[in-house]
């Protein structure tokens, strides 16, 4: 009776001892006798027990690690990186989980080859770029690593996610070199801004200056014109009003000479009426009288003729 308990708890025994149970989000790897024997996955499994044993249980959950290192470009400036790698195992396949299982010796190992093998890629592409390039390829430095490492990545039996460059700087002296670089662009761009902004200034006023004078100047010449219609048709009005009296003075058997001789007293009496201090000398005599009636005719012929 004992021996039957014995053995029944024996066997209780022998089953718990089979029984495994792996986390979720980890795989575990089963060995007999040293060797490679089946994968178990996430849940209750269970293993010959005595025979069959845990060799390592693996995490199939997305890894992260901080890489910082230094890289030298073509023109032999200093770079100075400081990224995040994540990455995962490959897929859960039997194949895929027994090279990661088997390709290392520990995790340590593992990240150690990773890390200096993506150090390695990064440094080899800056040093074929010049230090003036090397900001603007933080994308294509990106992608350049990830077609490079996921070829030995997926004999580990790994998957790069995604590689961040979260900064990339430069020795001190060439930072401030950049700065005034920068500095100077700037300077050059306002100064030029100014300038087109002085040209264009310079240029309205003077189109607007010669706008005004080319009004003006046609004012001037219109007022100019007005001025001449204005004297001739005086000219013609006077003409007209002369000749309208000579020949009134006419019909009524009047010397003609009345009208010159009432124009010649009226230009008296209107220059000493409206003079304002000028001083104007008069030939009152009767021989200053007869010239001065005489060159009034001979205008007024002249008109006469036009």
């Amino acid at each position: 009776m004992i021996i039957g308990w014995l053995i029944v708890g024996l066997i209780v025994i022998t089953i718990l001892l089979g029984l495994v149970s792996v986390n979720q989000g980890t795989v575990a790897i089963v060995t007999m006798f040293g060797k490679y024997r089946r994968v178990l996955r996430p849940g209750l499994n269970f293993k010959i027990p005595y025979l069959e044993s845990i060799y390592k249980r693996i995490s199939i959950q997305n890894k992260s690690v901080e890489l910082e290192f230094q890289a030298v470009t073509l023109d032999q400036a200093n770079v100075y990186f400081k990224a995040m790698l994540l990455f995962a195992v490959f897929d859960e396949e039997e194949g895929t989980i027994k090279n990661v299982a088997f390709k290392f010796v520990s995790e340590g190992n593992l990240m150690t080859a990773l890390v200096r093998t993506i150090e390695g890629t990064i440094r080899g592409f800056v040093a074929s770029k010049r230090q003036a390039e090397i900001l603007s390829l933080r994308k294509e430095i990106t992608e350049y690593v990830k077609n490079e490492v996921d070829q030995y990545l997926e004999g580990w039996g790994y998957h790069l996610i995604d590689l961040q460059i979260n900064d990339m700087s430069f020795d001190q002296a060439v930072m401030d070199s950049m700065s005034k670089v920068v500095a100077s662009n700037n300077m050059k761009a306002a100064a030029e801004n100014e300038g087109q902004a002085l040209l264009i200034t310079k240029t309205k006023a003077a189109e607007a200056e010669g706008n005004a004078i080319k009004i003006a100047a046609e004012a001037e010449r219109e007022a100019a014109q007005l001025r001449g219609q204005g004297v001739a048709l005086f000219r013609e009005e006077v003409a007209r009003g002369m000749t309208n009296a000579a020949k009134e003075l006419q019909l009524a058997n009047l010397d003609t000479n009345v009208i010159m001789f009432s124009m010649w007293t009226e230009a008296i009496k209107h220059f000493a009426e409206t003079g304002t201090g000028n001083t104007i000398f008069l030939d009152g005599s009767t021989d200053g009288m007869n010239r001065s009636m005489q060159q009034i005719m001979s205008v007024l012929k002249e008109n006469g003729k036009k």
